[in-house]
């Protein structure tokens, strides 16, 4: 036979197998770090505001915003996960329909979640599910001077405490590394209180939020 082709043919078998060898990954007692874009999208929801002597003022708007996300998982058994999400604080601009703007207010929405991972430790492709519990803490509500222009101060917004969702995959790129994207489902409800003037007004206001992240992660 040829050397040239004897050589390509060890070459390809050798790349063959490279390639076919399982990325052993996700076994009982892995840590795995993921870091990346965090995005919340807030679907949020209240009661209209309607301030005695200025009128109704619509509901409460909320936009998105993106920071940077991280999570820790522990793999408990080949298939099972617990793991953290955090992220770096999410600062958002809130609205009323008819004055636009009036405050940016900040938070953490630190939740702790149960995993189930389909497949099994050699498998490239680990899509999973999870279910657990958030607490968003919000800080540094802050009122613009569209607020304070239409009267409002003393601006607070109360901690939530709900349920989580959560789908996503892991594609490993090899028995360390991995690409990860995920969405998470969050219960967030809280309660905006102000003042106008000498009266107080506590608005529920739901958020409940889709949290998108597209992620690195290492695994230790």
């Amino acid at each position: 036979m040829n050397k040239n082709i004897l050589s390509g043919l060890i070459t390809a078998s050798l790349l063959s197998a490279t390639l076919a060898a399982p990325a052993i990954a996700h076994q009982q007692g892995d840590f795995i770090v993921r870091a990346g874009a965090m995005m919340v999208a807030p679907n949020e929801s209240s009661a209209d505001v309607d301030i005695a002597g200025v009128g109704n003022l619509g509901e409460f708007q909320v936009n998105d915003d993106t920071q940077l996300g991280l999570n820790f998982t522990y793999m408990a058994t080949d298939n099972i996960g617990i793991e953290l999400v955090a992220a770096t604080p999410f600062t958002h601009e809130v609205a009323l329909q008819d004055t636009g703007v009036i405050a940016e207010v900040s938070h953490l929405p630190p939740t702790l979640l149960a995993q189930y991972y389909f497949g099994d430790a050699s498998s490239k492709f680990r899509p999973y599910v999870g279910a657990g519990v958030n607490l968003t803490v919000f800080f540094d509500t802050d009122l613009n001077s569209t607020g304070t222009g239409a009267g409002l101060s003393n601006l607070d917004m109360s901690n939530s405490v709900g349920l989580a969702a959560q789908v996503g995959v892991d594609y490993m790129i090899n028995d360390k590394w991995l690409v990860n994207a995920s969405v998470m489902y969050a219960d967030i409800s809280t309660d905006v209180t102000f003042d106008v003037g000498a009266d107080s007004y506590k608005i529920k206001t739901d958020l409940d939020p889709l949290v998108y992240m597209v992620s690195i992660g290492y695994v230790f």
